[in-house]
């Protein structure tokens, strides 16, 4: 994979591409709040021999930093779009977990055929139906919430919220502790408001190409897993359940979440 750079007006996002060739269907990867690239280093490994790749550490995230914390999911969207144009990235499928899988419905919004497939892992629906009012009001007010916690014990929660296995829980305490506590506040916080804004739009997004649902079963993040059930029936999208798996199934069984990428891409000719 090769580091590339993509100037915007409020930073550098940093993201990287494997060995492209035009004969290959592109997968774009879009960590969750707080994650970087290395979140997806299975499913690099298991897929860059048969597919173009590009997976980017998003705004504020990762080596994308320092970056101004005033855009919205719209302008992040548009950025990954430009991205898109700029490494020639033609009808990608974009596989995003949590905050990754709202960017890419904030894509389509904008641009309704530009990908060839979408897989949600650990994510949810951006339509404002699926959440109570409550709900948006609390993810606009959480930057108090965090900031009551000592820094280890953040750390603690945030890692154990996420993953179920030593592996994933690695990985997630190593994504994070680049950060300083003031800054993670920032970004997990400005991350969940600009997640309520977008729904409070109350904008149609709506999926335009084949899609997958996949959840961790032991997914605690806030209300993941209710709204995958509710998700997956009332959208009538396939959904696959993830045995064992937390937040960042994907860190936690990659075997299976791999195995399920790679049905989805192959049942829809990618």
């Amino acid at each position: 994979m090769v580091e590339k750079r993509f100037n915007t007006p409020k930073g550098v996002l940093h993201y990287w591409t494997s060995t492209i060739s035009d004969d290959k269907t592109w997968l774009v990867f879009l960590p969750g709040l707080t994650a970087d690239h290395r979140l997806f280093e299975k499913q690099i490994s298991e897929f860059e021999a048969d597919y173009n790749l590009l997976v980017w550490d998003g705004p504020g995230h990762g080596s994308s930093r320092p970056f101004e914390l005033s855009f919205s999911l719209a302008e992040k969207a548009e950025w990954l779009y430009q991205i898109m144009i700029l490494e020639g990235v033609n009808k990608p499928v974009i596989i995003g977990q949590s905050m990754g899988g709202y960017v890419a419905q904030a894509l389509m919004e904008r641009y309704p055929h530009c990908l060839a497939g979408f897989v949600s892992i650990d994510s949810a629906p951006l339509q404002k139906k699926y959440m109570k009012p409550w709900e948006i009001y609390a993810l606009k007010h959480t930057k108090f919430m965090y900031s009551i916690y000592p820094w280890f014990l953040l750390k603690k929660y945030t890692v154990q919220g996420c993953a179920e296995t030593a592996y994933g829980c690695q990985l997630m305490n190593d994504m994070i502790t680049v950060y300083t506590k003031k800054e993670y506040c920032a970004l997990a916080s400005h991350g969940f408001k600009i997640l309520a804004e977008a729904v409070e739009l109350d904008l149609p997004y709506e999926i335009s190409c084949p899609a997958l649902l996949i959840c961790g079963e032991k997914d605690r993040a806030g209300y993941t897993k209710r709204y995958n059930r509710v998700w997956a029936n009332q959208a009538g999208l396939p959904i696959q359940w993830i045995p064992d798996a937390g937040h960042n199934s994907n860190t936690d069984r990659p075997e299976l979440v791999n195995h399920a990428i790679r049905a989805f891409l192959k049942s829809n000719g990618l």
